[in-house]
């Protein structure tokens, strides 16, 4: 602001002083602490990585299905991100089998758990550098036997029986 502007809004508008003094005090006060802040926060390094992402797909019933995968969740206090990460995953029923998609990055396939019963999957890492963990509720029922599962490029897939009585597919 120009000094002549100021003094000649004083002279007109006397009751306007003191707004425009303490909006210079602020201006002062975030001058000083802008570069503190920026000091401080380069200092500070992330605990855990932040992972977020969302999946848009169309449900047999042509409306939009929106899933979130990561590992910020949903607290009192705001979202809270937490040490085990969500997959990506899709299931995909086929006539048969059902197939599962996880998204695994940078995993050995060594270090991959899977447990399967009729109703639901879990999939789960826990490795110094990386921890998923997902639990897929299935939307029929499968034979947890039957299970392959095949690992490669970060990407896992598992083909599971459906539990169907036998003789509609017999002919």
């Amino acid at each position: 602001m120009s000094e002549r502007w100021w003094r000649r809004r004083k002279r007109r508008h006397p009751w306007l002083s003191d707004f425009f003094e303490e909006s210079d005090r602020l201006e002062k006060m975030m001058d000083e602490m802008m570069p503190q802040s920026f000091r401080s926060s380069e200092k500070r390094k992330p605990q855990k990585p932040y992972v977020f992402g969302f999946s848009v797909t169309l449900g047999p019933d042509s409306n939009p299905r929106f899933r979130k995968f990561g590992n910020p969740q949903p607290s009192y206090y705001g979202s809270e991100v937490q040490e085990e990460r969500e997959p990506l995953v899709d299931v995909i029923e086929e006539d048969r089998e059902l197939l599962i998609v996880a998204e695994l990055p940078r995993m050995k396939k060594e270090d991959i758990q899977i447990h399967a019963t009729q109703c639901n999957v879990t999939i789960s890492v826990d490795t110094l550098e990386h921890k998923y963990y997902k639990e897929v509720a299935l939307p029929v029922e499968i034979d947890p036997e039957s299970t392959v599962a095949t690992y490669k490029n970060g990407v896992l897939q598992l083909r599971l029986k459906k539990l169907v009585d036998t003789q509609l597919f017999t002919k």
